[in-house]
């Protein structure tokens, strides 16, 4: 048990660190899909 806490110390920061980029990442990846399945609807605009 006295081992376990060091651990988590240790392996917590970069564990909440990246669940916050895959978090702001997540986000700018459902911009980038609405885009891509509007674009044939702007496409068909602009002819």
């Amino acid at each position: 048990m006295d081992e376990l806490i060091p651990l988590i110390s240790e392996v917590g920061f970069p564990i909440v660190v990246t669940l916050y980029l895959l978090y702001r990442i997540e986000a700018k990846l459902d911009n980038v899909v609405q885009s891509i399945q509007d674009l044939p609807e702007r496409m068909k605009d602009r002819a």
